[in-house]
């Protein structure tokens, strides 16, 4: 769950000159707020099932906004375990622009990855290595859910043709995993998906028990003769 920086909590309580990001205490505050709702919603009104146990971060991204990495554990009676129960929870695709309209707009202007790939290669998502997305955008399209390689999910993401956002077109392809309740409650990007075995695990050393960007450095003189023991002697900044 990313801040943003549009809230009406936040824009209201700007002066004409005042940016977002330059108010940290501002951003701080109303996010903290969202949180709270947001644990709310999934602790005790159990939106997504009972939960056994959970464990969550919040970090600043470099623009100066915060957000948030939740990991959930429902109880063994409401674990995702059927691929319609996948579909309930999860969508990787537009709704229809007609019987859904405002969360139509949502997905278009918080959940579209990109662009990135041949659209735009200098977008900060891409790998100089292999010149791919690290998010894997744009994404097969897949006519229904299914599980693939390694417990990764394929979710349902039907083509179902292209729309314009901004100076670009795009289809399902590039939306980002997103929880229709979530997407309209809170009106900010807020990614979901269901992770399985050892995802679980990857996800809380990944994202969760990170930590803070750090290297590990020593400062000596420039002598060719000094032997440094780059285990012992070290600073951690």
């Amino acid at each position: 769950m990313t801040c943003n920086p549009s809230w009406l909590e936040i824009k209201v309580h700007l002066l004409p000159t005042d940016e977002a990001q330059n108010r940290p205490d501002l951003i701080s505050r109303v996010f903290r707020a969202k949180i709270e709702e947001l644990k709310i919603d999934i602790l005790k009104r159990n939106i997504f099932g009972k939960v056994a146990a959970f464990m969550y971060t919040i970090e600043f991204k470099k623009c100066g906004l915060p957000h948030a990495h939740f990991l959930i554990i429902l109880t063994n009676e409401y674990k995702l375990l059927t691929l319609e129960a996948y579909d309930n929870i999860v969508r990787a695709e537009l709704p229809d622009c007609k019987a859904e309209e405002t969360l139509y707009k949502l997905v278009l202007q918080h959940m579209m990855h990109g662009p990135c790939g041949k659209l735009n290669p200098t977008n900060s998502c891409m790998q100089k290595k292999n010149s791919c997305c690290k998010f894997k955008h744009p994404r097969s399209f897949a006519d229904q859910t299914s599980k693939g390689k390694n417990s990764y999910t394929i979710y349902r993401r039907r083509n179902t043709g292209l729309v314009k956002v901004k100076d670009h077109y795009f289809d399902n392809s590039w939306v980002v995993f997103y929880n229709p309740f979530l997407l309209e409650k809170f009106n900010c990007h807020i990614n979901i998906k269901k992770n399985s075995d050892i995802k679980a695990v990857k996800y809380i050393y990944k994202y969760i028990c990170k930590g803070h960007d750090k290297i590990a450095f020593h400062i000596h003189d420039n002598d060719a003769n000094v032997e440094v023991d780059e285990i012992k002697e070290y600073q951690s900044a």
